[in-house]
């Protein structure tokens, strides 16, 4: 019989009480969407949002406005829907104790399962790469499922992995997984039959989400924060940079030149990896509750929220701009020009991003919100006059 805790197995976390307290820098909380379950997994693709929810399975939400997401279709999985990757017309859902399940979306209002295949204990993460899923089955390592017919996947090969499988990335003939106590593993993947390793690098903690971009691999290490690795030589995978987080890392996502840093009680970070070998915090965000994936797609940055489902941010760079305006701030914001100080619930920066406490005369960028609760937030241009 399979029994086990979902949040040992996704990070093996102690979850413990959430800040009240609420700030953010360069970064905006653009729209939500509550979600029946307890969101795990989030994945973008074109105007949808598919999210992993726990026991509420698969939810398609349309995310084509950003700041009104939309439910649009659900299919209820058997189990425990903890990670989702689409490719194609085809949504992957490890969902735990159930294996993968594979998921028709190509009618995003009416999602239908196509095929499904049980793993060996419980299946925690999933990448896809030409006619083969990578799962990482907790205990059991690395399952390779040929899905070249969805209706039919089929185990094709296996690997043992010392401690719990949770992330898994795929690039070329090398599978990179995160294992809970030993850090990444490299696995050669070019006979799919018979998967190896062939080279690993412990991290300082336990490792978790995972993200690959170019010669680096972005590993979240639990209160380690973040560790960039240089995968060059897959063989000897070497630590070139980290970050730290105040809380525990849960999750990344990649974009351009910034990796996005799920902090689980801490919000969402944003770190400049130009230099990789250097990460920097450019931006953050305390978000509501604990978060877990974050994807990031356009100009917006995707979270699953646990208690707050998906949460729609935008990172708005190491300066500021204007941005668009929700209609329920509109009798609320300052005037483009302001005699005297700022209204309660507005914030003040310059040109560079930085936080004016006592801003005097002159041109201001000005983030505004509707009440302390509120998640709707505005940046206007805002001459200040005193």
């Amino acid at each position: 019989m399979k029994y086990v805790s979902v949040f040992a197995l996704t990070y093996g976390l102690l979850l413990v009480g959430v800040a009240p307290a609420a700030d953010s820098l360069n970064v905006r909380l653009v729209g939500t969407r509550d979600t029946p379950g307890k969101a795990l997994g989030v994945c973008v693709v074109g105007s949808y949002a598919y999210v992993a929810d726990d026991t509420s399975g698969l939810r398609v939400i349309s995310v084509a406005d950003p700041a009104h997401p939309t439910d649009v279709g659900f299919f209820d999985t058997p189990a425990r829907a903890g990670y989702v990757s689409v490719v194609g017309d085809k949504a992957y859902v490890a969902d735990g104790p159930s294996g993968l399940r594979i998921i028709s979306v190509a009618d995003p209002a009416h999602p239908v399962e196509v095929g499904s295949i049980d793993t060996r204990y419980w299946a925690n993460s999933v990448a896809v790469g030409g006619n083969y899923a990578y799962v990482t089955d907790v205990d059991s390592g690395l399952v390779v499922i040929s899905v070249a017919d969805p209706a039919h996947p089929t185990e094709m090969g296996h690997m043992k992995i010392p401690s719990s499988a949770i992330r898994v990335a795929v690039a070329g003939n090398y599978a990179y997984v995160t294992a809970y106590d030993s850090g990444l593993r490299v696995i050669s993947i070019a006979d799919p039959s018979s998967p190896r390793e062939v080279g690993r690098v412990r991290t300082q903690g336990r490792a978790g989400g995972l993200a690959l971009s170019g010669d680096h691999a972005y590993v979240v290490d639990d209160d380690n924060g973040l560790r960039v690795i240089s995968i060059v030589d897959p063989a000897n995978p070497v630590e070139i940079g980290s970050y730290h987080v105040p809380g525990m890392a849960s999750g990344v996502a990649l974009r351009a030149d910034y990796a996005y840093l799920t902090d689980l009680y801490n919000g969402l970070r944003v770190i400049s990896v130009a230099d990789p070998a250097h990460p920097t915090q450019v931006g953050y965000h305390d978000a509501p509750g604990w978060i877990y994936g974050v994807a990031a797609d356009g100009g917006q940055v995707y979270v699953a929220g646990y208690e707050a489902g998906l949460l729609v941010y935008q990172f708005y760079g190491s300066g500021v701009e204007e941005g668009p305006r929700p209609s329920q701030l509109a009798s609320r914001e300052p005037a483009a020009t302001l005699a005297g100080n700022l209204p309660a619930g507005a914030a003040a920066f310059d040109a560079m991003g930085r936080r004016m406490v006592n801003p005097g005369s002159g041109i201001y960028f000005v983030r505004s919100t509707v009440g302390r609760e509120s998640s709707a937030v505005s940046v206007r241009k805002v001459m200040i006059l005193k």
